[in-house]
């Protein structure tokens, strides 16, 4: 997923190597070390109320592990802070173990089996001349000068920018970066600020932002429309979860726990809005590696 917005946290920087030999095996303490954004909602934050935090409480309660996190901003360094960082206070160990959502494609760690696949979306006002559309073509249907008076927030180097160029709308953008150097910030201010606020009229951001803020902002008027799998722009994309390099027992331990409670992942993901994709429907522009 190289120019998506979830997979630019975590193609910066260099790769990982494997870790040196460690004076304990991973996990066998029984406390399952997770590496996670602090204000990253729907994803993550330090309250515990992000989708990845229920699941990871998930799985360390199928595995009778007490849960611990490492918190860092999905930025520059995220991985050097985090998965690769020695404990300071446990010798032989790091601080945090687990990824709990990277792209398919992540090649800073060992990946497991994808665990879902979502697709970018947009999402609008209710009333604003825009009810009509279930589709994201159906906005080229708009009468010509309702469509041309459309604002639209993207995100940076992200599919939907590949579709504004396509339909020669890219001049109506308002472009938002991928990462800040606020640490305040988050990528769903796009919505539940932005767009709520008039700043934009059409916010297109990945679908597990849209769904969640599309739901739950102040607003309460908003509709999110997914953007379907296409095979000229690579709207959809699979998630996985990674650990080090070199801890192939760990990695299996974790596979096996996720594939046991996949169930449960998919209704924490249904419950926070996060449109989700049949693997059977996939995109067929570039294989997920």
């Amino acid at each position: 997923m190289k120019h998506s917005l979830i997979a630019a946290a975590f193609l910066l920087g260099t790769g990982l190597a494997a870790p040196a030999l460690q004076a304990q095996e991973t996990g066998d303490d029984k406390v399952l070390r997770v590496c996670a954004d602090p204000n990253n909602l729907p994803l993550s934050n330090d309250k515990g109320e992000g989708f990845e935090n229920k699941i990871a409480e998930l799985l360390a309660k199928d595995m009778g592990y007490a849960l611990e996190y490492t918190y860092f901003p999905h930025r520059m360094g995220f991985i050097r802070m985090t998965l690769k960082a020695k404990h300071e206070k446990l010798p032989g160990r790091y601080k945090c173990d687990l990824i709990i959502g990277v792209p398919v494609g992540f090649d800073m760690g060992a990946t497991i089996k994808p665990y879902f696949r979502s697709t970018y979306a947009m999402v609008f006002k209710k009333g604003t001349g825009l009810d009509d559309v279930k589709v994201p073509d159906d906005l080229l249907k708009l009468p010509p000068e309702k469509l041309k008076s459309l604002k639209f927030g993207v995100f940076s180097q992200t599919p939907p920018v590949d579709w504004l160029l396509r339909n020669k709308l890219f001049d109506q953008a308002i472009s938002y970066q991928r990462q800040s150097g606020d640490p305040g910030a988050y990528p769903g201010e796009i919505v539940e600020k932005d767009l709520v606020a008039g700043k934009v009229d059409v916010a297109m951001a990945w679908g597990p932002i849209a769904g969640y803020f599309g739901r739950n902002a102040k607003a309460g008027d908003l509709v999110t429309v997914g953007f379907p799998p296409e095979n000229t722009i690579k709207f959809d994309y699979a998630i996985t979860m990674a650990v080090r390099y070199g801890e192939k027992d760990w990695k299996n331990k974790i596979e096996e726990t996720v594939q046991r409670n996949l169930p449960g992942i998919q209704a924490i993901l249904t419950s926070y809005g996060v449109p989700l994709i049949d693997e059977s429907q996939a995109s067929q522009t570039a294989a997920d590696r």
